[in-house]
């Protein structure tokens, strides 16, 4: 194999090497994927004002995330069924986070039970979840997830109905008959069957509960002690109500853009939510974040840390467990030479006036 050299080209061989209903529901978004093609464009409007004679012998890229001591800004999203890209999945992913020195969020809809990643390697690790129509199984499944050593709950708020990702549907998407959604197994719940359109998107019809709203936000609260992170928010009136309603951060996200398509990519959203916050919890980013410029510029606007997603499960299927490492390292690396480049020795340093935005000065339309 050719040497990778950047995050972008595990995706090239990704889609070469995976059968094509996997690889089309790990890169696809929703319609047009007008945000999906956004959340990678907008970074590209963001430009850096470098600082010079700087002395960037040392650089220090630590940080505390929510209490806990990472080696970077960087963490892994939760990314749904991995078995799909590689035999050993999620506990592959986690034992590559583990020894980079950083977070994983497990998803709800894993093809590894939250016991099973706990057991593969000390690590620090977050619980995505869904709130199922079934409370009782609910609050088992954050309640597993507190015994196992999980640090953290990633609500993910933006899913009431899953948005219309046609490529799911033209392929009539379902879990091979081989996997199973671990954490359900047993329940009846942890299969994914073929239907006449995405197997998945019936399958959340059936189980997600579309009456979630933010009195359910203070009901987590009740049924475990861990922090309660929101993921999906992209304004700054969610931003408040989040706060109000007890969440201990916030993850601007737009699902991949797999959900609403034509909201703005996660990096035009962040400033707004960051202002809104008022630093009275962390935020952090997820969606289109592909080099460690990009985690820069995220880090710039106010993030922070950022979470990435699919450069994980496409170096998944590509190298397996190395993969996950490599893409962790050089992710690592990109953001350690942005920060000397820019004159900039720890996180706390990197500041707004380190990058400027297209949108910082609004080009004034010329008289007709």
């Amino acid at each position: 194999m050719e040497m990778i050299t950047n995050v972008s080209e595990y995706e090239v061989i990704a889609k070469e090497k995976l059968p094509k209903m996997v690889y089309d529901y790990y890169a696809s978004g929703a319609e047009d994927q007008w945000t999906l093609k956004e959340n990678r464009n907008a970074f590209s409007r963001i430009l850096f004002r470098p600082r010079i004679l700087v002395d960037v012998s040392k650089i220090n890229m630590m940080t505390t995330i929510l209490g806990f001591r990472i080696s970077m800004p960087i963490m892994v999203a939760p990314t749904a069924m991995q078995k799909m890209a590689h035999p050993e999945g999620e506990c592959a992913t986690a034992r590559a986070a583990s020894d980079a020195g950083t977070i994983m969020t497990l998803s709800t809809y894993a093809n590894s039970s939250v016991e099973e990643v706990a057991s593969t390697r000390s690590g620090i690790r977050f619980f995505q979840l869904y709130v199922h129509k079934d409370r009782n199984l609910v609050a088992q499944l954050v309640r597993r997830a507190e015994r196992a050593g999980f640090k953290a709950i990633a609500l993910t708020a933006d899913t009431p109905r899953l948005g219309r990702r046609e490529a799911d549907i033209k392929n009539r998407f379902n879990l091979p008959p081989y996997l199973t959604l671990k954490n359900f197994e047993g329940l009846d719940l942890g299969k994914i069957d073929k239907t006449g359109d995405s197997g998945l998107a019936s399958y959340a019809a059936n189980q997600i509960d579309q009456s979630l709203s933010w009195k359910d936000v203070k009901w987590l609260q009740t049924i475990t002690s861990l922090p309660i992170l929101v993921k999906g928010v992209l304004t700054a009136e969610d931003t408040k109500l989040a706060i109000e309603a007890g969440a201990a951060g916030i993850i601007v996200s737009n699902h991949g853009a797999r959900q609403l398509d034509y909201v703005p990519a996660t990096i035009m959203a962040l400033e707004e939510v960051v202002k809104a916050a008022q630093g009275k919890v962390p935020v952090f980013l997820d969606g289109g974040v592909r080099r460690g410029t990009d985690v820069f510029k995220a880090l710039a606007l106010g993030a922070s840390g950022v979470f990435i997603g699919r450069p994980v499960v496409f170096a998944l299927a590509v190298d397996g467990e190395a993969g996950v490492r490599k893409v962790l390292q050089m992710l690592h690396d990109e953001l350690e030479l942005t920060m000397a480049l820019s004159g900039c020795r720890s996180l706390k340093e990197i500041t707004r006036n380190h990058v400027v935005a297209d949108w910082d000065h609004p080009r004034v339309l010329p008289r007709l």
